[in-house]
């Protein structure tokens, strides 16, 4: 089993952060996050995944049964503490409620998921409605969330014409659904990207949300970096030119909440749980805090700087392809617990290295 090290940076005397995490979460079926994160020392509380802020309930979400026969199709429900595996994109419904899930794809199910769970919403809690938030953006990276629909559309368009397509399915095939799906589903109303840049697209899709929050287009950026893992994407992945021979392509979504990394400009908690159930929210209180972040991060930059290991593919034992920077800045969030500063990067020879580094919020 492959372990992730955490790694001091030789740049903190100069560090420059360019954005506050504020929450974060994954959700990726299969991954053994308390193995991957052994090396790095005591897993502190106060870092955990799938919360929202500096101060989350570990039991405010479903739990595993210790009966494997007490979920649904003989199947314990999947864990949502900071070390759960994740949902399922065919589970997706017992976490989110199955209102609106029919014509979603994995990758989809996935990212709704991993957003779901950064923002601590329990399971199955109402959509909000009304006006959608203008202030927060939604920025995704994929490169093969969508190319099995894509796939199979083509074939049937070109096999019966434009009656084969029904008319749950044509949005599927935009290259921009995760994002617009997000937006949509969580009422954001802020700026909506998709990243599509190869192996370097998850932290493209950072560096450009901390460009949205330094020209002031949004006060929180929601990114989001997923993958899905159906054979389509499973072959499209082995065979680019930067595939590595041995390291498969895995599915599943990381979700990061970013907030400007001055807490002068870092808005206040959002959202009084009344208007989550989708009534008028009260008026914000003048004397409460920003959110206190979990992190921060600093610039993503091209190529490789620092020695050591930093958190990567290779620690992984498999490759998170265009969400793999967000999954490993998501990880690199729950290192900082025990080091002072965590070396990111994504990327292979053919599409180049990204690489950034975050930083513990000194206490």
């Amino acid at each position: 089993m492959t372990t992730v090290h955490a790694v001091p940076s030789p740049a903190t005397a100069g560090f420059r952060p360019v954005a506050a995490v504020l929450s974060v979460a994954l959700n990726v079926p299969g991954l053994d996050l308390p193995t991957l994160l052994a090396g790095a020392g005591r897993l502190a509380p106060d870092a955990a995944l799938g919360t929202r802020g500096a101060d989350p309930d570990p039991a405010g979400g479903p739990t595993v049964p210790t009966d494997p026969g007490a979920g649904p199709g003989g199947a314990g429900a999947p864990g949502d503490a900071a070390d759960g595996p994740g949902w399922p994109a065919e589970r997706a419904a017992e976490l989110l409620g199955r209102k609106g899930l029919l014509a979603k794809e994995p990758a989809t199910r996935f990212a709704l998921c991993a957003v779901h769970r950064a923002l601590g919403l329990p399971p199955k809690a109402p959509r909000r409605t009304g006006p959608a938030d203008p202030r927060t953006a939604v920025v995704v990276s994929s490169n093969l969330g969508n190319v099995a629909t894509v796939g199979d559309l083509a074939g049937r368009l070109r096999d019966g014409g434009p009656r084969e397509v029904g008319p749950l399915e044509a949005p599927n095939a935009s290259s921009n659904v995760i994002a617009g799906a997000i937006a949509i589903w969580f009422r954001f109303g802020g700026p909506n990207l998709t990243v599509c840049s190869g192996a370097t697209a998850g932290l493209d899709a950072i560096w450009l949300a901390g460009l949205l929050l330094r020209v002031g287009r949004a006060d929180r950026v929601v990114v989001v970096g997923v993958e899905p893992d159906d054979p389509q994407a499973r072959a499209l992945h082995a065979a680019r030119r930067g595939a590595t021979p041995g390291r498969p392509l895995r599915a599943g979504a990381a979700c990061l909440l970013l907030g400007p990394p001055d807490p002068s400009e870092r808005p206040l908690p959002p959202r009084d749980p009344a208007d989550v159930a989708g009534r008028e929210p009260a008026l914000p209180d003048p004397t409460e805090t920003p959110e206190r972040p979990l992190a921060l991060l600093g610039p993503v930059r091209d190529g490789t700087s620092f020695g050591g290991a930093p958190v990567d593919e290779a620690r992984l034992g498999a490759d998170h392809y265009g969400a793999a920077g967000v999954v490993h800045t998501a990880l690199a969030v729950r290192l900082t617990a025990g080091t002072p500063a965590v070396a990111v990067r994504c990327g292979d020879p053919v599409d180049g290295v990204r690489e950034t580094t975050v930083r513990a919020v000194p206490r």
